[in-house]
C-alpha cells in the first residue's frame, strides 16, 4: 500500500484531507507542522508528500529544502497545498522543486488528479 503524508497545519483540513485519500486506498500518515513532517518523512518514508507553505515554525518551503538536500528524499515528489494563488508563488514552489502546486480551497478530484499523476495506482 502506497503512503502519503500530509503537512498541514489547520487541524480540520487535515483530517479531512486524510479522510479523503484513506477512502481512495492510501495508507495515510499527518504532521501538523514541518518539523514533525520532516521528522514523519524520515520515519515512515512514505511514497509523496503534500505540504502547506504557510505553518509556524518551518514553512513548507523549509520542508522541501530539507527533503530534497538528503539523498534518501531527494526525489520523493512533492505537492505544495497553499491557499496563495500567485503566479510568483506559483513559479517559487516549482522552481524550489516541488512536482505540484494545488491552490485552497481546492476540488476534491484537483487534488486526487495530482496525487495519481505523481503516484500511479501499484500493481
Amino acid at each position: 500500500m502506497q503512503t502519503v503524508l500530509v503537512i498541514e497545519d489547520e487541524a480540520p483540513l487535515r483530517a479531512n484531507i486524510v479522510r479523503i485519500l484513506s477512502a481512495e486506498g492510501y495508507r495515510v500518515v499527518a504532521a501538523a507542522d514541518g518539523d514533525e513532517g520532516v521528522r514523519r518523512v524520515l520515519e515512515e518514508r512514505p511514497d509523496l508528500v503534500i505540504c502547506d507553505i504557510l505553518m509556524p515554525r518551518l514553512d513548507g518551503f523549509g520542508v522541501l529544502a530539507a527533503l530534497r538536500s538528503r539523498p534518501e528524499t531527494a526525489a520523493l515528489p512533492f505537492i505544495f497545498l497553499t491557499a496563495s494563488a500567485d503566479k510568483d508563488d506559483l513559479a517559487r514552489g516549482l522552481k524550489s522543486g516541488a512536482n505540484e502546486y494545488v491552490t485552497k480551497p481546492f476540488k476534491i478530484a484537483g487534488l486526487l488528479a495530482a496525487v495519481r499523476r505523481l503516484l500511479p495506482p501499484a500493481g
